[in-house]
């Protein structure tokens, strides 16, 4: 019998073998904002506001006004889960990832018939289309500025063809036919590729991907300098699983779909365009976003105009998460850790021997780097490797460096570092005026009008918790005794 293609149920098949890694329910729930209100307590994690917990992935059966679909969520907001599913030590998910990127699988392309994602077509020049009835996206919050769709792998090309890539964008849904995307400006790469097509005044083609498995949307939240314009992140998806991504041109538009995913929105950016993101509210929000707060409306995100929606034929699933959620960490925050790797490794070989790019900044402002001084001649390497994350990462506010004995995976020894070899006089640095995310409150110009110009900047911060090297003997942990058979005690 010919194994199952790679896709998001063979995962969810996996997982459900797994004690405490899925549940599902098929008491009804409301998308609008009772489905997050619930994963909130069960098992969101990352900034979301307390009481939160690390709990397992769900699906919810029973989606109020929407019959024939399911919605999942939370797939990816545990680290140990994501360790499961790509058969790997969570702990070295970055060096799996940066290996992956050296070592690309690329899609391969196959016809309708066998893509599970277009069995079922709708046209938006139906009489009766209406995306906000067909696509069960959720809203975070009662603030929010619509349904979003939060897990969407948008795939676009350069105008020529001979450039690819997928990207994740908050995108929430206008009207019948319409979604207000926010691109972020600078480094992703469909916005490169929709500035050629807008200088021609054309409509850019893509397709927004939903329900997916986790090597394509941890592998997609790659950016500059690892993976530079012209690099389809579908290629580490492959790498990741061993099997190539299978895509499908596209029913109405002249772009690629992700064939084994639940849903494919095919739309068209349209050139030079915006619109008011919350227009249907005008509540100033957006959504909740990483760093745990509510994201402010923009008042000029992209128009994208839908031409036909195809999805699987069996109770197809909306796959979306809770913006603060430790999901975003697993996103972004594990490829921005294999990217930090590799750009240290390269510059300085050896001395970083890991990284953590902790819940605690959304997988984005903060890493933990576990550093290995070998003699007196790497005293202060450790500062330069924070200072060449800083370099290619400009999103990274702060950085704690610790020895290669301590777990970075665990709070209280990293705290114990700052505790026990951190002197606030001789180990902080602060780097001002530099640029960070935007979406950190308290880079606003009133916060620190002395330093920050413009919404954006942020004075960074390294915390040096590694011991001199000519010091190293007085700071050696009690030894105890290595216990080779200490597993036998629980049996």
């Amino acid at each position: 019998m010919t194994e199952q293609p790679y896709d998001l149920r063979k995962v969810l098949e996996e997982m459900k073998k797994l004690p405490g890694q899925y549940h599902e329910t098929d008491v009804e729930i409301d998308p609008d904002a009772d489905l997050a209100g619930v994963y909130r307590y069960i098992g969101a994690g990352g900034t979301v506001k307390r009481p939160t917990a690390e709990g397992p992935t769900m699906m919810f059966n029973n989606v109020k006004g929407f019959p024939d679909s399911r919605v999942l969520i939370g797939l990816q907001a545990s680290r140990k889960r994501v360790g499961k599913i790509l058969h790997h030590d969570y702990k070295t998910l970055g060096q799996m990832l940066n290996d992956a990127v050296s070592n690309p699988i690329a899609p391969t392309e196959v016809i309708r018939a066998e893509a599970p994602a277009q069995e079922v077509v709708h046209l938006a020049s139906d009489p009766d289309f209406d995306i906000r009835k067909l696509l069960a996206a959720p809203t975070n919050t009662q603030d929010d500025a619509g349904p979003y769709i939060t897990m969407g792998v948008v795939y676009g090309h350069s105008m020529d063809k001979k450039q690819s890539d997928v990207t994740i964008h908050r995108m929430v849904l206008e009207d019948k036919d319409t979604i207000g995307m926010y691109i972020m400006p600078g480094g992703r790469h469909i916005g490169a590729f929709l500035k050629e097509y807008e200088e021609q005044n054309k409509p850019m083609p893509i397709t927004i991907n939903i329900g997916l498995d986790p090597a394509i949307t941890i592998g997609a939240t790659f950016e500059p300098p690892t993976t530079p314009l012209g690099y389809n992140e579908l290629q580490v998806a492959g790498a990741l699983r061993n099997e190539p991504v299978q895509v499908v041109p596209g029913v109405e538009v002249d772009a690629l779909g992700i064939a084994r995913s639940e849903w494919i929105i095919e739309a068209e950016i349209m050139p030079n365009q915006s619109m008011q993101e919350d227009i249907n509210t005008n509540s100033g929000y957006a959504m909740p976003e990483f760093p745990g707060y509510n994201g402010t409306a923009n008042p000029a995100v992209n128009v994208i105009k839908i031409k036909a929606v195809t999805h699987r034929k069996d109770k197809p699933i909306v796959q979306t998460t809770i913006g603060p959620s430790e999901e975003h960490v697993s996103m972004a925050g594990i490829p921005t850790e294999a990217s930090i790797l590799s750009l240290v490794g390269r510059a300085i070989p050896g001395k970083v021997l890991n990284v953590y790019n902790a819940p605690a900044g959304g997988g984005k402002l903060m890493t933990i780097m576990q550093i290995h001084k070998e003699n007196e001649a790497d005293e202060g390497i450790q500062r330069q490797a924070a200072l060449l994350a800083f370099s290619a990462f400009k999103e990274l506010k702060t950085v704690i460096l610790v020895d290669d004995d301590v777990d970075i995976f665990d709070w209280n020894d990293v705290m114990w570092t700052i505790n026990t070899r951190f002197q606030a006089d001789r180990d902080i640095m602060v780097l001002e005026g530099m640029r960070n995310h935007p979406l950190d409150p308290s880079e606003l110009p009133d916060y620190d009008p002395a330093r920050i110009r413009v919404r954006g900047m942020s004075s960074k911060l390294v915390l040096d918790g590694t011991v001199p090297y000519d010091m190293r003997d007085k700071f050696k942990r009690a030894a105890f005794k290595e216990i080779a058979d200490w597993k036998k005690y629980l049996d």
